[in-house]
């Protein structure tokens, strides 16, 4: 129970930290997310049913993100179309294209296809026997997550990364110094799509199969893990912010599978899920916005009031 709270926080966590870069960083409301993050699982698929090796597997998911996100850059730039129906537009075309490397099938299994998880759960198996085998992918998780927060760190406290910051609160800014916005918002929207296609693919190999329609709702759900995080640690620095994300989809998930194990005592059951995610972001802005209301009382008080 908690072993799976944990490896689907942290796997979702990944594409949450996409969503982070697009829609906190560069403003950039990118729906593309709900096609990259299955088509991650499908080339995957299609890659380990043709013997390639998973790791590798797992990079051409990532470049395949890449692509996605690309696309969508070149909708948005090229053809000036706004963010958000470019998004829609690729989140729809995707569809066919994950049918497309899959073969047209909507899903294929993966229980006996050799995985990452799979060698991991045989090590854990053989060398710690009285240990639950799935803290094994917990750990290694935990490992992959860090390492990619780290990363994540370092590039935005680089001369690039500021720029990205700074595009998406202050585009005048960054033109005036010279900058081509529409190079570096294409660079946050690719990666922001790999991160959500490598979700994608290791969550994929956690469930044992890859779907077509794995990504219906994993953007809503990317919105809510990022505000759960932002009402547990509140900072403006990167690294803490990057942290919040990771925590803010354990929480999600952990609110998740409490719905689905004990919704039944009011009434409600999986097909209610999507509802209380809709509910949950709903609350956190209501939350977020008398946040905002108190904090702009406080400032204009008089100050012998104060």
């Amino acid at each position: 129970m908690i072993q799976g709270i944990f490896i689907e926080g942290l796997i979702f966590g990944i594409m949450v930290l996409g969503v982070f870069m697009t829609f906190r960083v560069l403003n950039f409301c990118d729906m593309t997310v709900d096609g990259s993050f299955p088509l991650g699982a499908c080339v995957l698929a299609a890659c380990l049913t043709h013997g390639i090796s998973p790791s590798l597997a797992l990079l051409f998911a990532f470049s395949a993100g890449l692509l996605a996100g690309l696309c969508t850059t070149v909708i948005y730039t090229k053809l000036r179309v706004p963010d958000l129906l470019s998004g829609i537009l690729m989140m729809t075309m995707l569809y066919s294209v994950n049918l497309r490397v899959m073969s047209n099938h909507a899903n294929i299994s993966l229980l006996r296809i050799p995985t990452v998880f799979s060698k991991i759960i045989a090590f854990m198996k053989e060398s710690f026997s009285q240990v639950p085998s799935e803290w094994g992918i917990v750990i290694f998780l935990v490992v992959f997550v860090s390492f990619l927060i780290l990363v994540l760190d370092l590039f935005f406290k680089t001369d690039f990364g500021l720029t990205m910051g700074a595009l998406g609160s202050n585009p005048q800014m960054v033109i005036s110094q010279g900058v081509d916005p529409r190079f570096v918002r294409g660079v946050g929207v690719c990666f922001g799509d790999g991160l959500a296609a490598l979700s994608g693919a290791l969550f994929s190999m956690y469930a044992g199969f890859a779907d077509v329609g794995s990504g219906y709702g994993v953007v809503v759900s990317g919105l809510a893990s990022l505000m759960l995080g932002e009402f547990i640690i509140k900072s403006n620095k990167i690294g803490l912010q990057l942290l919040r994300v990771i925590l803010g989809s354990i929480i999600y998930r952990a609110l998740m599978f409490i719905a689905r194990r004990y919704g039944y005592m009011i009434g409600m059951n999986s097909n209610d899920l999507k509802l209380i995610t809709g509910l949950l972001i709903i609350l956190c802005l209501i939350i977020s916005k008398k946040n905002i209301i108190s904090y702009i009382k406080n400032h204009l008080k008089r100050p012998e009031e104060k």
